[in-house]
């Protein structure tokens, strides 16, 4: 019995694991901002997005899928994709969920996997389903890849399509080259045709000139920021636009050296707004615009490699320039993605190849305020919003039959229900078991439906 409960204990231990709350603090101005371990054991964790399920979604470089509980760190997986090739730096990358994602339940990833012993890049579709990944379909494959310089980020825009970055596959001449994939900032449809407004008709190419993008994110204003692992010099992270040159391998860094200026002003180069040298590698990118460190609004939050720190881009009003820059969270050692909640707190994911983790950075003395707005016409009013345990929740007309008020979280499933009595305005909904995160709540009263958000925290 002593033996079987001791291999009870190490199959537990050799899984990911959630840690005990050892948190330390660091300043941002007058704000203090709490550290905490959330998860650890983990194998190279390259990309963490907000769910719409209020989870981390994530992925880990040799192939697994996973949610993680953003409170307790339990890392739920989904599936390890059957032929991912982790070889050296590449394997299992980028990931995407689709914005619409309560009707369309697809997750994009991007991978490098073997072809007739070859290692290339491909992007594939999954659908979300009953707990776990199914139905894979292939939107763009056999692209050259290597150990090292293979991106890959994904960022779904607004029109629904979709931005792909990928590396020179360590052939810097691919770059240049508008008949090969690599090097570039790729742009698709949801169903990986070649949407018809793009830079050159028929191409899938967004941007060229790219060594190695490994992270980018679009601002609220519309702005897409990329950061790029330059050689021994010149990181960089750029503003990316649609069908511009960004130098390499001709030019690294800014337009500075005379054979550098002929050629960007030959090709439409767009200099970056920064660059460093020496470099820091520059992985995962997000931006910051949350009341809840006041000091970081309006930045982009980098998280890099061989510098083990994250940095902090301060942007101008336009997003055009970077104004300042400062460094934090330097005890973590190599770090590589970076996701921001709803809520303002920033989950950061390691890369030294042994027992990673996934720590939270956040202002615990933050109250967000509400943000919930009506629909037009009478409001479905719901105070205190955000919430902790209880709603109070007022109709706008008295019901003349009996109906019901719900909450449904994000993917549309029934969260809370509260029945509706004949003339009843005036309710309240337990929402004490409900994790932190939007969700909505509709009353229905009569032929009329109400709808509004609310947020949980």
């Amino acid at each position: 019995m002593k033996s079987f409960t001791l291999l009870l204990l190490l199959t537990a231990l050799s899984a990911a694991t959630c840690v005990s709350a050892q948190t330390t603090t660091f300043q941002v101005g007058t704000t203090t901002v709490t550290v905490t371990p959330l998860v650890d054991n983990l194998q190279i964790p390259w990309e963490l997005v907000w769910g719409p399920d209020n989870y981390l979604w994530m992925t880990e470089r040799n192939g697994r899928i996973s949610r993680v509980d953003p409170v307790s760190g339990q890392v739920l997986p989904l599936l390890t994709v059957p032929d991912v090739a982790p070889t050296g730096e590449s394997g299992l990358l980028g990931m995407v969920l689709h914005p619409d994602f309560g009707t369309s339940p697809y997750v994009y990833i991007v991978y490098n996997y073997l072809l007739n012993g070859a290692l290339k890049e491909k992007l594939a579709r999954y659908t979300y389903a009953g707990g776990a990944l199914t139905a894979p379909l292939v939107l763009l494959d056999n692209i050259t890849a290597a150990s090292t310089h293979s991106g890959s980020r994904l960022l779904i825009l607004p029109d629904r399509t979709l931005l792909m970055t990928t590396g020179d596959a360590q052939a810097a001449s691919l770059a240049q080259s508008t008949s090969s994939l690599n090097g570039k900032i790729l742009r698709l449809n949801l169903d990986g045709s070649v949407p018809a407004d793009n830079p050159t008709p028929g191409s899938l190419l967004y941007t060229l000139g790219h060594r190695n993008p490994q992270g980018l994110v679009r601002a609220p204003n519309g702005k897409i920021y990329a950061s790029e692992h330059g050689p021994s010099n010149d990181d960089e992270v750029n503003l990316i636009e649609a069908g511009h040159n960004y130098g390499w391998p001709n030019v690294e860094g800014f337009c500075n050296l005379p054979a550098e200026q002929a050629f960007c002003t030959a090709n439409n180069v767009r200099e970056p707004l920064f660059a460093w040298t020496p470099t820091l590698a520059v992985a995962g990118l997000a931006y910051y615009n949350s009341p809840a460190i006041p000091e970081w609004q309006g930045s982009l939050l980098l998280a890099t490699l061989k510098a083990s720190r994250l940095v902090q881009l301060k942007l101008n009003a336009t997003g055009d320039a970077i104004t300042t820059t400062q460094s934090y969270l330097t005890t973590f050692g190599r770090l590589r993605a970076v996701c921001i909640s709803p809520q303002g707190r920033i989950f950061i994911g390691t890369s030294n190849q042994n027992n990673d983790k996934i720590v939270v950075l956040e202002n615990k003395a933050f109250q967000p305020t509400s943000t919930a707005t009506a629909l037009p016409g009478p409001a479905l009013l719901l105070w205190p919003n955000p919430a902790r345990q209880i709603v109070r929740l007022r109709l706008p007309v008295a019901p003349t039959a009996a109906g019901a008020v719900e909450v449904l979280d994000v993917l549309g499933r029934l969260a809370v229900t509260r029945p509706v009595a004949v003339g009843q305005t005036d309710l309240s909904l337990d929402v004490a078991g409900l994790r932190a995160g939007w969700y909505v709540v509709r009353a229905r009263v009569g032929a009329r439906t109400y709808t509004q958000r609310l947020l949980i925290n």
